[in-house]
């Protein structure tokens, strides 16, 4: 190492490497972690001041490497709990958090050269274009959005209502692509600014103040609406549910584990109902029962599985109150699955009523790599490895199902899929009043895991203006209000049961009617501004070389 590398680039490259650092880590921070269960949603609103700074400093070509560097660090210290998950999920979403930021710190330094003096504005979009982006196709994922951060945050989030979570990122982003320029166009070196800096911070505050005004205006809008936002639903109809948290992971074990479990559902339902014998529904959560109930019952090719399922519906037939019941629904589609005895399944949420299946809901938007990947004929190598890691495959849905039991009409995401506004909202425009969520997380063995996917889960309350409830298998297992509050929530990783009674609400919001329109502008606007900005340049070059 020759001593100029030494005096220039090496202290450079650390403090590079520090901001990026600095930046994942306030990132992950902002989210429910393992040092705080609910976050530090604070540090949301200036979390990527260090990394707009970084894009500033290093070059376009520096900015690929910077960027996956960022990409990889801030999902592995966000997301550490997926390796439990499955063997190849921490690696996938590693590799693909690093492709993304290596593609998206390009863009955003380019929009500094095309527009130097107000490129932060065209960064504040296309990270909202990204954050949506991110959300769509095979490879969607909600985890990390920074609105979500703010889940807690009662008086910011109800502008979701109107926006979706998207409204609240762009209140989120502005302040550190903003900051981010301020500081990012001070001329520094080695050991601090150089001289001259107050004036320059000067000059930037006065050139970029009305773009700061309007943000303060809008964070000023919002937060009245927010806090003029109901609080409670008097005169609204209301509906009673008994949400059953059985604290194991039901895919464990064999058959005698299976009834151990069912056992355990059985006697927390029963308590639920004693406690409160005139409940609407009752709600087990996502493939709380195992075996499979339909193919067990048409097919009888495992007596010890039949024999079980017979005291399910046995037990089921004495009861007033509908049960609401995740299960794998296998069966026999010879079109769809020519092997395994043409056995198709799908993850299911069953409604049983004094033991007869009425209704059922087959999942739609299933978890990529680890519940369904359709690429086998183009990339057979990732699928045999994926099938080689044991990992359950499932037949997507078809079907927006709205279930209606009692009066009450209600919408059944399964798990991942409540991470998703979009779905969520489907389902309230096809009809439910009621969003209840059946999810099994207790394969993390996490309560910062539990806790990130509530905290999306309470988004999709306050966009639609509905009451959800969640069911889960080991946490968070809880009523949620249309504005986003938590009712109720029991106790994590304990056997348990949480009777609510939530607000049944019919209006639909604007976020309901149109859907993530905001997003969808601010990735027309970010396109846009992109393109005006290399025509431009490729104008100026043009003109410039005809000069000479």
């Amino acid at each position: 190492m020759n001593a100029g590398f030494t005096r220039g680039r090496l202290p450079s490259f650390l403090i590079h490497l520090g901001a990026a650092l600095c930046a994942s880590l306030l990132f992950a921070a902002s989210f429910p972690n393992l040092f705080f269960s609910g976050g530090l949603p604070f540090l949301a609103w200036i979390a990527l001041v260090p990394l707009f700074w970084l894009i500033h400093q290093v070059s376009l070509r520096a900015s690929i490497f910077w960027g996956a560097l960022y990409g990889y660090i801030a999902y592995g210290l966000f997301n550490y709990w997926l390796s439990v998950f499955h063997p190849l999920a921490g690696l996938i979403v590693g590799i693909l958090y690093l492709v993304y930021f290596a593609v998206l710190f390009p863009i955003l330094k380019l929009a500094i050269i095309l527009f130097p003096r107000k490129g932060y504005l065209v960064q504040w979009l296309i990270w909202l274009a990204y954050e949506y982006l991110r959300t769509l196709g095979f490879l969607g994922y909600s985890y990390g959005i920074l609105g979500y951060s703010q889940w807690q945050v009662l008086p910011v989030i109800q502008i979701a209502s109107v926006f979706g979570v998207w409204g609240v990122s762009a209140l989120l982003v502005f302040p550190s692509a903003w900051l981010g320029a301020a500081f990012g166009n001070l001329p520094w070196r080695f050991g601090g600014p150089a001289p001259g800096v107050k004036a320059l911070f000067g000059n930037f505050f006065r050139r970029e103040r009305l773009p700061a005004a309007l943000w303060g205006g809008a964070l000023l809008i919002s937060l009245i609406y927010g806090f003029a936002a109901p609080r409670e639903y008097p005169g609204s109809p209301t509906a009673r549910l008994g949400l059953i948290q059985h604290n194991t992971d039901p895919w464990r074990g064999g058959i005698e584990e299976y009834r151990k479990n069912y056992e355990v559902l059985k006697r927390l339902s029963l308590e639920a109902l004693a406690e409160e014998p005139d409940l609407d529904l009752v709600v087990w959560s996502e493939t709380a029962f195992i075996p499979r109930i339909y193919w067990h019952t048409n097919y009888r090719d495992d007596p010890a599985s039949w024999a079980l399922i017979r005291e399910l519906l046995d037990f089921l037939k004495t009861q007033e109150v509908p049960f609401l019941i995740g299960n794998d629904d296998a069966r026999k589609e010879p079109p769809k699955n020519p092997a395994e005895d043409y056995r198709v399944d799908y993850n299911a949420a069953m409604l049983f009523n004094r033991g007869s299946l009425e209704t059922q809901y087959r999942k739609l938007h299933l978890v990529p790599f680890t519940e369904y990947f359709p690429y086998e004929k183009r990339l057979p190598w990732v699928y045999e490895a994926l099938r080689n890691a044991d990992t359950h495959f499932w037949e997507q849905g078809t079907e927006l199902t709205v279930f209606e039991s009692g009066g009450l009409k209600f919408s059944t995401p399964i798990c991942f899929e409540d991470t998703f506004g979009s779905l969520s909202r489907d389902f309230v425009r096809a009809g439910a009043g009621l969003i209840v969520n059946l999810s099994n997380d207790a394969w993390s063995a996490s309560l910062p895991a539990q806790m990130q996917h509530l905290s999306m889960a309470v988004f999709r309350a306050v966009e639609n203006r509905r009451s959800m409830v969640r069911s889960t298998a080991s946490g968070q297992t809880c009523a949620v209000a249309p504005n986003g509050k938590i009712l109720a929530m029991a106790e994590p990783f304990a056997e348990n049961f949480l009777n609510v009674e939530v607000p049944v609400l019919t209006k639909l919001s604007f976020y309901t009617r149109f859907g993530d329109i905001w997003a969808q502008l601010c990735l027309a606007g970010a396109l846009l501004l992109l393109l005006i900005g290399i025509i431009k340049g490729i104008i100026l070059r043009i003109s410039g070389g005809k000069k000479k």
